[in-house]
């Protein structure tokens, strides 16, 4: 596959649930959009229009990237194409779970991966070595209690819920 396709591809998926009704003319794509998406120009009239909304977002996006950018992007795609497909599928359905959550929950399930990314490597290790020996009826009681805690959070007022995460991170240190 052509590696600027990869490329605009993997920028492409953070975009998947885009919306677009009208098919969208080439003529339409400015210049930097075209050059991106040309060894798509001979198809994109057989595309449906959704398709070539994402792709446009997608090259506005690649366009406005670094070299750094493109290159975490391309190590990125590499990587994605290396899995097998059902983990692929598993990982898309995952995501649109994750994108029909409310936005509360969603922006903390991002805090505690951030939270996660940030710890030494060695803890995190430690985390999931620990998860990887838990029974399956241990992760669903731990999946349930983490459900009931995000639960009584996403009933607390913003201030009310701060604090709680704020004690929360001290009780982890």
């Amino acid at each position: 596959m052509n590696k600027w396709l990869m490329m605009v591809l993997l920028v492409l998926l953070p975009l998947w649930s885009a919306q677009a009704a009208e098919p969208l003319a080439w003529e339409a794509l400015d210049e930097a959009q075209q050059r991106i998406l040309q060894p798509l120009a001979e198809r994109w009239d057989e595309m449906p229009a959704q398709m070539q909304h994402r792709l446009a977002i997608g090259a506005e996006r690649w366009s406005r990237m670094d070299e750094a950018q493109r290159a975490r992007a391309q190590a990125r795609m590499e990587r994605w194409n290396r899995l097998p497909p059902e983990v692929r599928e598993r990982i898309r359905k995952r995501y649109q779970e994750f994108r029909k959550l409310p936005p509360e929950e969603r922006a903390m399930i991002r805090q505690t991966r951030r939270w996660f990314r940030n710890l030494p490597p060695e803890r995190r290790e430690e985390l999931r070595e620990r998860w990887r020996n838990m029974t399956p009826a241990e992760r669903r009681a731990f999946r349930q209690r983490i459900h009931r805690r995000m639960e009584r959070l996403r009933r607390m007022s913003p201030e009310q819920r701060r604090r709680a995460l704020r004690r929360w991170r001290q009780r982890q240190r």
